[in-house]
């Protein structure tokens, strides 16, 4: 199949296949007697993986390691887990994190009257 229907089958648009095949996330596609990138099923699976990977917050280097970690069948999940796991715990920092800005803008915006004057303590905080 060409990209367009890698694209199209994977959920991955052609520009991110291009990309992934220039940092060598992803092997490039055979090339036909014109030129064409040429694409089989395995790398529609290869596409998903990534995806799906992705969806979940995974960074590229990440799923270079998943990537891997799938295709060596002589694999301990345990490595599979401590990936996760690492994973999760650098998305619960970034909640936190997230819930503090939350908080502090909530504070912010009610403290504001939103009205006419000039004053307003949300740009006052910022400048602080």
């Amino acid at each position: 199949m060409n990209i367009g229907k890698l694209a199209e089958a994977s959920g991955v648009s052609a520009k991110m296949i291009r990309h992934y095949e220039s940092i060598a996330l992803i092997p490039n596609g055979a090339r036909s007697s014109a030129g064409y990138r040429l694409y089989g099923e395995r790398d529609v699976h290869l596409l998903r993986f990534i995806r799906r990977a992705r969806e979940l917050g995974f960074s590229l280097e990440q799923i270079r390691v998943l990537l891997s970690l799938w295709q060596d069948k002589a694999r301990a999940s345990a490595e599979v887990k401590q990936l996760a796991q690492t994973h999760l715990d650098e998305l619960d920092v970034k909640i936190q994190a997230l819930n503090e800005m939350r908080a502090t803008l909530a504070e912010l915006a009610e403290a504001c009257c939103g009205d006419h004057r000039p004053d307003c303590p949300i740009l006052n905080r910022l400048a602080e």
